[in-house]
């Protein structure tokens, strides 16, 4: 398709988002200990000042994203395309292999248990028994997973995007979102809209960056306790090395073949995953786990999303999680948009909102629910393992206790791989995406970005832990500007809405200018 624009690389956008992330690292070479102690201090602020913000920010997109969707809004179609590119299937698995990628294993077997080893403070003077515990403790991590997650990443910033490209023609940058407010000058030498496209990338690549290096340290950990492979530097190069050359794989063949494939692939493991689990775990407690603690969820859904009495504990988890997903939002937005044209603005909310979280939820419920059980019977067969060895120790742990869990455990490192594989060949796509302004960018801009990340989380894991950490850390800090960004969809989503159904028929113009009278 042809844009208003010519689709000329962006140099100036590559070379400040790519020698910023160069800078990172060698900062982190020379000096690991001050970048730490700088990125910590800027977490603090950002978490202080921001962290209120960002759960306003969540909350406004997710509830006025279902209005519009439930609304006769909701019928009008995105994209200029009459029937979708992607059958349902495919659209829904490369969605889900977006934000869930990211959590998909690590996060799934801990997150429960540390909240049933430590009750969440909003509900820590109830006085629960242990079997009480687990449906806070399960809500607790569908909350940082769930409804609000989601429906940051791709729904109304998803209809700015589609609109300003699709229907009107212009570059497929995060500067785009900014379009209803600046119109066409935002795509001209504008300062802001070359800020908007830099610190979405650079927040982006931070967010990556991470769980490849993490994942290195997850897989070398389960390949020493399932074959006694020595945990060692060379090893998690080499599982990098091996993730990198899938993504890039990946990413070279596009949407339409690699990186659907490979979304998927994953979606089908998880699911013979979660069956195995659900029929040789303890099925009953799963299933009854993952409603009540669903319901526990939509029963205290404004508390446990506005909760700001314990500010330290906001930072470690609501707070941290919030950062992470508004930094990657822009670009993931980017590529829900590539894969979505055709799709109702109802179909596109309800498939981000509300039917991927619930996967992850029941992923999570499946997955954390089957450690919250072992620890339940027997106090410390996972939690033990959590404190000692972290969140590769927790999987590892839950499959040691049940049957077949040696292959399970092969299964779950497989999982992980592609999980990371789909994150990073779709996130090099969309910045490759950012810099020339086309969703289909040339092939050597998108490996480009998939050897950048690998070859920069390689240098970070020379350096130790701590550089993953303090990577983790900044994920948070470059969230700021990118939360900023993301604010003007909450009301110029609605006002395109309301234009595209006059345009598709779906309202007339006499009716929009009753309501526009009444508001």
């Amino acid at each position: 398709m042809k844009t208003r624009m010519s689709l000329k690389t962006d140099w100036t956008t590559f070379a400040v988002s790519g020698g910023f992330l160069f800078l990172f690292v060698i900062f982190a070479l020379v000096d690991i200990n001050r970048v730490e102690g700088w990125v910590t201090n800027s977490f603090n602020w950002s978490v202080t000042f921001f962290g209120a913000y960002w759960q306003l920010l969540l909350l406004g997109n997710f509830v006025i994203g279902m209005i519009l969707a439930f609304s006769r809004y909701g019928n009008v179609k995105l994209g200029k395309m009459e029937k979708p590119e992607n059958g349902n299937f495919r659209w829904i698995s490369m969605i889900l292999c977006t934000l869930l990628a990211s959590g998909g294993v690590f996060w799934a077997a801990s997150e429960p248990i540390y909240h049933f080893v430590t009750t969440p403070p909003l509900f820590a003077s109830d006085g629960m028994t242990p079997q009480e515990a687990i449906i806070p403790a399960l809500s607790q991590s569908f909350v940082h997973w769930g409804f609000l997650a989601w429906a940051s990443l791709g729904t109304l910033t998803t209809i700015v995007l589609m609109y300003a490209h699709y229907h009107k023609g212009y570059p497929l940058k995060p500067r785009a979102i900014l379009y209803p407010i600046f119109g066409e000058k935002i795509f001209k030498k504008s300062i802001v809209g070359s800020t908007a496209d830099i610190v979405s990338i650079i927040a982006v690549a931070a967010g990556t960056m991470g769980p490849i290096g993490f994942l290195g340290l997850q897989i070398g950990y389960g390949l020493h306790f399932l074959f006694d492979i020595p945990n060692t530097l060379t090893t998690n190069m080499i599982i990098v090395g091996a993730l990198i050359l899938i993504a890039a794989i990946s990413v070279a063949s596009g949407v339409d073949k690699g990186i659907q494939f490979l979304s998927r692939l994953n979606v089908i493991f998880v699911v013979l995953l979660t069956a195995i689990l659900l029929i040789i775990g303890p099925t009953m407690f799963l299933i009854d786990s993952f409603i009540g603690a669903q319901a526990f969820q939509l029963q205290h859904f404004f508390q446990m999303n506005l909760y700001r009495a314990d500010q330290a504990w906001l930072g470690y988890w609501t707070i941290f999680f919030w950062g992470w997903f508004l930094g990657y939002a822009p670009m993931l937005a980017i590529f829900i948009s590539k894969i979505s044209r055709g799709r109702t603005i109802r179909e596109l909310i309800v498939a981000v909102s509300i039917i991927a979280p619930l996967v992850s939820n029941f992923w999570f419920a499946v997955v954390g629910g089957t450690g919250l059980s072992h620890e339940l019977t027997n106090p410390g067969s996972i939690s033990g393992p959590l404190s000692d060895g972290g969140m590769p120790a927790t999987v590892m742990a839950i499959m040691n206790q049940l049957p077949m869990g040696f292959w399970l455990a092969i299964g779950f490192l497989i999982v992980s791989i592609v999980f990371v594989s789909t994150t990073v060949d779709s996130i090099s796509y969309t910045v490759a995406v950012t810099i020339q302004g086309t969703d289909h960018p040339q092939k050597w801009m998108r490996v480009f970005w998939v050897i950048l990340f690998g070859m920069l989380s390689v240098v970070l894991l020379t350096i130790g832990e701590g550089s993953i950490q303090a990577l983790q850390n900044f994920i948070v800090v470059t969230a700021v500007p990118v939360s900023i960004l993301l604010l003007p969809p909450l009301w110029s989503a609605p006002k395109i809405a309301k234009q595209m159904a006059r345009e598709q028929g779906i309202v007339s113009s006499v009716e929009a200018a009753k309501e526009k009278k009444i508001a």
